[in-house]
């Protein structure tokens, strides 16, 4: 679950109320110059364009305390000024620019931000489709985790795709006392349960294409569960769900690699266009990356999530991927914003699918 995940995306007891070298190059002797370089065109051709739209929507949070909005929608300034998109060699998308944020209830919808989060959606939809259909891989920097909303409906409408979810929460598992919290769930900590159709028509089934995907076709990574989390939120449903979790205790047991080899061979297997690939930035333990809205005492380390992501991103299944909920108005110093970007960056490189910036291990 996400901290966001129930009605809110809160911290810790409050959940209630409320990146650097190709993987795959060796060091070479300098007669091998040529060979290198006659390898380096196949290399590139193989490997789409990598397109940064940046989607700043604060719309699926709660507000951190009274008048103040989620720090969210920075991330897409924070990344870039720790120089993400000079790093991958990646092309400027442009923004999304999300509608004005409010703190109230959207009784008719049932969610805050209801009406926007409908419409930002579509409109993120819209902008991510021709990079979608010209073969670029999209990488939209939120915002928070309701930009999966967009992201999935983009695809939906090409077709039939996977979904890769990395994250600490399941952002399925409705809260158990719905009633209670009409008009003020949050998308970011559901975004996954209304991505598969289970939440309100007015996000759930843009453009009568639920669900965005099939349960069956996502692999969940990252997951930590608390007992306290289990009393609250309709967790039962999540684990009938279809939807396939490796949760953070099997990647630390298994190892990071196998664990997202396995993802990925699962997400290859399924009869699908391809797959997109969600990373909330709260699957990282506190201790490391404490600017989120809902820290995890339990979750990955920085090379655990460079080396999860670089399986995924070997596919070439994968067409895209969104990072969310980094908070910079908690990283003062922009320290976090430069570890995220080195790990997200040495994953593309890892990969073996892009070249690495310094064309070295």
């Amino acid at each position: 679950m996400s901290g966001t995940t129930r009605p809110f995306r809160l911290a810790g007891a409050c959940a209630l109320l409320a990146l650097s070298a190709c993987g795959a190059a060796l060091a070479e002797p300098a007669d091998a110059g040529a060979a290198v370089a006659a390898r380096a065109p196949r290399i590139a051709a193989r490997a789409p364009r990598i397109a940064a739209l940046d989607a700043p929507s604060n719309l699926g949070l709660r507000p951190p305390r009274p008048g103040q909005e989620p720090g969210v929608r920075r991330l897409p300034e924070a990344l870039r000024g720790a120089g993400l998109l000079t790093a991958l060699h990646a092309r400027d998308a442009g923004r999304v620019a999300p509608p004005p944020y409010s703190p109230d209830p959207d009784r008719a919808i049932g969610f805050r931000n209801g009406a926007a989060l409908r419409d930002y959606s579509l409109t993120l939809a819209d902008r991510l489709r021709p990079l979608l259909r010209d073969g670029e891989f999209a990488l939209v920097l939120g915002g928070d985790c309701s930009v999966l909303l967009g992201s999935g409906l983009a695809l939906k409408q090409r077709g039939r795709y996977g979904l890769a979810f990395v994250d600490a929460h399941d952002d399925f598992s409705f809260v158990r006392d719905r009633k209670r919290y009409a008009g003020y769930l949050t998308a970011a900590g559901l975004d996954l349960g209304l991505a598969t159709g289970h939440g309100p028509a007015a996000l759930s089934d843009l453009r009568g294409q639920s669900p965005y995907f099939r349960t069956g076709d996502v692999v969940h990574l990252g997951l930590v569960v608390s007992d306290e989390d289990k009393r609250g939120y309709e967790f039962e449903s999540f684990e009938r769900s279809g939807i396939h979790s490796i949760d953070a205790a099997a990647i630390r047991r298994d190892g990071a690699r196998a664990a997202g080899r396995a993802a990925r061979a699962r997400l290859e297997a399924m009869p699908t266009e391809g797959f997109w690939i969600h990373v909330d930035a709260d699957v990282l333990a506190e201790r490391i990356m404490p600017a989120v809205d809902s820290p995890n005492p339990d979750g990955l380390e920085f090379a655990e999530l460079r080396a999860l992501l670089a399986q995924l991103l070997a596919s070439p299944k994968a067409v895209g991927l969104e990072l969310t909920i980094f908070d910079p108005d908690l990283d003062p110093d922009g320290s976090l914003a430069r570890e995220l970007s080195a790990a997200l960056a040495g994953a593309f490189a890892d990969s073996g699918r892009w070249p690495s910036p310094r064309g070295k291990r």
